[in-house]
This record gives structure tokens, C-alpha cells and sequence, in this order.
């Protein structure tokens, strides 16, 4: 078998920086679309990177609270690629959701609303066979409404939409748990209350 460079082989290793990037890769905007190289555009996702779970919720989210999902996407991507086998239909469908809602910023609405509706039907299978309504405290159920109402936004109307605006809410909060934290703080408030009183009594 031949060993000859190829068309598209240059014949020697490419430059790459630490994180394995080809250092001659073009800069990205956040929804991963090229720019002219020289361009200032957003930090890409080091490749390969083993986060916990929730690390990789939480830096997701806060890159799709930054209008960034094609990005948010490259961290579920890695979680599938470093994850328990048992769970990489999870990733692969918030992987696609993240995709999702990229096209469908970027404009194409039909793509948009398809990846967002195979990524909702992913996850929310997933849940199903494994019995867990909350991964690592993502909602299930409100991200695939999510979706669902999105993708028939996409489908309505057609137009591109603000990736920021319309993010998702991975971990929304519990009506109970915000109770519990509300309760809790009133407590808090009311034991300082407390002390403030008792070393006033004690000033007097």
C-alpha cells in the first residue's frame, strides 16, 4: 500500500498550537461561522477537554446566555467523547440542540427547526429509557417544550432569530427548591434580626 502524500496532504505534520488547533485555522464568530483570517473573532473551545458533568452544563449555559451556541455545542460534544458510553444519546441530542439553535440564528430556519426537534426527541428519549427527569439537574421536560415552541416559531415565521434571546434554560429552577431558597434567606434575615436586637438590648 502506497504511503505517497495524498491530494489534500501536504506531506508534513500541520502547525498546531497546545490545545492540537491548527494554528492557520480562521477566527469564528459566536455562531461559528469563518472570518477573515486577521479577524478578532471568539475564543474557540480547547478541544478535548474532560469536564465533570456539571461542569460541562454549566459552561454550555453560559455560553448560550452569550448568544455563543455554536460553542456551547463544541462542550457537549466533548462531554459525548469522554462520557460513560450509557449516556452519550444525552450529549449527542444537547449537542444537536446547541446546533439547532445556531442554523436557526444563523438564519436557516427550516435546518434550524429540524436539528432542534431530532435533538428535543434525543434527550427526551434518553431520559425515558434511563427513568431520569433531571440529569445532572437539566430539565427535560422544559427543554424539549423549549424546542418544540421554538421550532414552530422557526416554522411560522421564518426568520432568523437572536441566539441570546431565545437560549434555553438548562437547569430552570424548581418552584419548591426557590421556595426553600426564599425561606431560607427569610430565616437567615431574621436571625440577624435577632442578634441586632439582642446587642442592642445588651448596648442599653
Amino acid at each position: 500500500m502506497s504511503s505517497a502524500p495524498g491530494p489534500y496532504d501536504s506531506g508534513r505534520e500541520r502547525d498546531r498550537d497546545e490545545e492540537g488547533r491548527a494554528r492557520n485555522q480562521r477566527p469564528r464568530d459566536g455562531l461559528g461561522r469563518p472570518l477573515p483570517h486577521g479577524a478578532e473573532g471568539v475564543p474557540r473551545q480547547p478541544e478535548g477537554v474532560v469536564r465533570s458533568p456539571e461542569e460541562s452544563v454549566g459552561e454550555a449555559q453560559a455560553l448560550l446566555d452569550a448568544g455563543q451556541p455554536f460553542h456551547a455545542h463544541e462542550v457537549f460534544e466533548d462531554a459525548w467523547k469522554s462520557g460513560p458510553e450509557g449516556e452519550r444519546g444525552l450529549w449527542q441530542g444537547l449537542a444537536q440542540l446547541a446546533v439547532g439553535l445556531t442554523h436557526s440564528a444563523r438564519g436557516n430556519t427550516k435546518g434550524g427547526a429540524r436539528l432542534l426537534l431530532r435533538g428535543a426527541g434525543a434527550v427526551a428519549d434518553w431520559s425515558a429509557r434511563n427513568g431520569r427527569e433531571r440529569p445532572y439537574g437539566i430539565g427535560v421536560a422544559a427543554l424539549v417544550a423549549w424546542a418544540e415552541a421554538l421550532a414552530e416559531v422557526l416554522e411560522r415565521e421564518g426568520v432568523a432569530v437572536d441566539a441570546a434571546a431565545h437560549a434555553p434554560r438548562l437547569r430552570p429552577v424548581r418552584p419548591d427548591s426557590a421556595g426553600a431558597d426564599s425561606a431560607e434567606a427569610d430565616n437567615a434575615r431574621a436571625d440577624d434580626a435577632g442578634a441586632d436586637s439582642a446587642g442592642s438590648d445588651r448596648r442599653e
